[in-house]
């Protein structure tokens, strides 16, 4: 039977609860077990989907297509695994099943309530059998807010369902420091941790979010406030980089905790995959200078897994990377001047769009490395229809309806997965022989994740490569444009796909790995 991490957060929101549970998961493995993870979300949007990047992030699209919470990438890249719709929960999407379950009748007239209706819908979507030694299961939100209590509940039960040595419980709290006094506050944490005995949940270990190491003292008046062990106090130490987390915890006998309450044998593990990672980050390098020309930089989790796959591609090259975010509402070409290779990432609505087609016109231009992701992919061909084939009156039917449609919604395809609805999960991709990217994918048959609704119209396929453009990569069925590149530029490619949902800090991607070492080249 799988044994279970429940990870809860209290205090404050965004104290780092995926990147704890995401680093416990590391610690795990690399002591040989297997982990599955997680991610419960109590607000009650049905699925991240519709949720503005400006306000939540990005949306993470897991390979089965399910738009979820972009914790589950910091699983995904942590800890090599493949996340499912199974992995990414709301409170909305559990009183959706509860309430069409009652119109079906399944509780045969029985009155609906959260106790025990909700609770248990909640603990099947837990139980969700994974094959694993490890499941462990992020609880978002911070404890005391009322639309999370009823998930707190739900695992309060089902720690007594599966036996509670089965079961551990991490709290994720915060230290603040006070400059002008000289001191690191405990009571906020001794407070969240209260909240949590209050909806009868022991805390097993605390993960007390510091920027510095907490002292024996500290710990031990933690730990006598908060009924558990001083060496089951654990300080989350501010980091400059989230792959520095599991050192900090394994230093200070994280596993051995979790093999304690467990019952597992204690046992050295090898960390040698993100020592390398923290090798890098201390290394005098040479910087590299991405332009990414985007609209959603007020939030700095709206490009993540991008930001992450730059950077993990940068591992790969061994360069310092640097980000310049360019506004794409207010682009001009100076801008560009001292960047290494632009990147114009994917994107909603026509904010922004003109900035984006003419950051595709400078890079193809001035010879600049590009590559363009979904919506950077066809903004490249609207450049090009406009300024190469000489068709001035070229856009998306996104953004005009009078226009020479050379982004469209394609009807004729399959109806299940085009029109009015978004081309989500991962598809195959064939690859023409000769091309950059089949050069670059060392394959000619690929699979990437999508989040799009519209494409490359098939009819202008013969304009664009008359005039120099290569689709280089289809659908398996011939209909669909999914990479295009300029074979005479040093290095143009984009793709319709999400690349970023599949790098990770090990190997990187080998469209950024080589979008990055073209840039280090230049």
């Amino acid at each position: 039977m799988s044994k279970y991490i429940f990870v809860t957060g209290g205090v404050v929101s965004s104290l780092g609860k995926g990147v704890s549970a995401a680093s416990l998961g590391a610690l795990l493995q690399s002591r040989g077990y297997t982990v599955h993870a997680r991610k419960f979300d109590p607000y009650l949007n049905v699925d991240p989907g519709t949720m503005s990047p400006l306000q939540h992030g990005e949306v993470y699209v897991t390979n089965d297509g399910f738009e979820t919470d972009l914790d589950l990438g910091y699983y995904e890249r942590f800890l090599g695994i493949k996340l499912s719709k199974h992995d990414s929960v709301s409170g909305g999407r559990i009183y959706w099943d509860v309430l069409n379950a009652e119109r079906r009748g399944d509780y045969l007239g029985a009155t609906v309530q959260m106790i025990p209706h909700v609770t248990n819908k909640i603990k099947e979507y837990i139980a969700q059998p994974t094959n694993t030694d490890f499941v462990i299961c992020e609880i978002g939100g911070t404890v005391g807010d009322i639309e999370g209590k009823v998930f707190l509940e739900s695992i309060r039960q089902f720690a007594n369902d599966v036996g509670r040595r089965n079961v551990l419980f991490a709290h994720l709290t915060l230290a603040p420091y006070l400059e002008q006094s000289g001191e690191l506050k405990t009571k906020p944490t001794q407070m969240s941790v209260r909240r949590l005995l209050e909806n009868g949940i022991q805390a097993d270990i605390l993960f007390v979010r510091s920027p510095r190491m907490l002292v024996p003292d500290e710990k031990a008046k933690i730990g006598m406030f908060c009924n558990l062990p001083a060496k089951n106090v654990i300080t989350s130490l501010d980091v400059d980089n989230i792959y520095k987390v599991p050192l900090v915890y394994d230093s200070q006998g994280v596993f051995d905790i979790m093999a304690e309450h467990f019952g597992l044998p204690n046992a050295a593990g090898d960390m040698s995959k993100i020592k390398k990672i923290e090798q890098h980050l201390n290394a005098d390098l040479p910087v590299c200078t991405i332009g990414m020309v985007g609209k959603y930089f007020d939030v700095a989790d709206a490009y993540k897994s991008l930001n992450e796959a730059l950077f993990h591609a940068s591992i790969q090259n061994n360069v310092r990377l640097k980000i310049k975010k360019i506004d794409a509402e207010k682009f001009a070409p100076e801008d560009c001047n001292d960047v290494d290779g632009i990147l114009i990432p994917g994107g909603f609505g026509s904010r922004g769009v003109e900035g984006k087609i003419a950051a595709a016109t400078y890079a193809r231009e001035n010879k600049v490395p590009f590559m363009g992701i979904c919506l950077g992919m066809q903004v490249a061909v609207i450049d090009f229809m406009r300024n190469v084939v000489g068709d001035e009156n070229a856009n998306s039917t996104e953004f005009s309806k009078t226009c020479t449609p050379v982004i469209d919604i394609m009807h004729d395809c399959d109806s299940e997965n085009m029109g009015g609805t978004l081309r989500l999960g991962a598809y195959p991709c064939v690859i023409k022989p000769g091309t950059l990217a089949a050069k670059i994918y060392g394959a000619t048959n690929i699979s990437e994740r999508h989040r799009h609704r519209y494409e490359v119209n098939m009819e202008y396929k013969d304009a664009l490569e008359k005039n120099g453009m290569v689709i280089s990569g289809m659908s398996p069925d011939g209909k669909l444009p999914e990479m295009i590149e300029i074979p005479s530029h040093p290095f143009f490619i984009a793709g319709q796909f999400h690349p970023e949902f599949q790098s990770n800090p090990f190997d990187g991607h080998p469209l950024f790995n080589a979008f990055i070492a073209a840039a280090k080249k230049k």
